[in-house]
């Protein structure tokens, strides 16, 4: 295996098997019966049908699977790309989504518990969505600053 290649799926794995450990370990907790409330957030256990603010869970059965094709894709494409710079996003997106799609095998809904009411109601998330939005981020920043991604 090429170093630059080996490079990229070490630092995606690593990523990949950090964020899914510590989100499991963190929805435990919630499963297990543990609360706090507070004014503005709550930790509370919900289980989330569909994805984001609830939405597709007609989808039902359906939505894991199609899950599992889209990861698969983002998994191709940087394996694909080969640039270093995008394994540690990469690793925090597939993480999150795979520790998401195991909850939706293992609970029937994807576990969230941080629920903000202070102002507005926002929706219930988890430790893998917030992963999620900060590869996104890091994402679009490489996006508009290509030379931030050296070969």
């Amino acid at each position: 295996m090429h170093n630059k290649t080996f490079r990229l799926v070490v630092i995606l794995v690593f990523t990949m098997a950090g964020v899914f450990i510590v989100d499991q370990n963190i929805k435990t907790l919630f499963v297990d019966g543990w609360r706090y409330y507070t004014e503005c957030v709550d930790l509370i256990l919900v289980y989330n049908k569909g994805v984001a603010f609830s939405m597709f869970a007609f989808l039902d059965e359906w939505l894991k699977y199609i899950q599992i094709v889209m990861i698969s894709g983002i998994l191709i494409y940087i394996l694909y790309l080969k640039e270093v710079c995008y394994a540690f996003p990469a690793g925090l997106i597939l993480g999150g989504a795979i520790s998401n799609i195991y909850d939706r095998f293992i609970h029937g809904g994807v576990v969230d518990m941080v629920y903000w009411h202070c102002g507005f109601d926002f929706a219930v998330f988890n430790f893998a969505d917030v992963m999620i939005d900060v590869a996104v981020v890091w994402f679009l920043v490489l996006n508009f600053k290509p030379k931030l991604c050296k070969s």
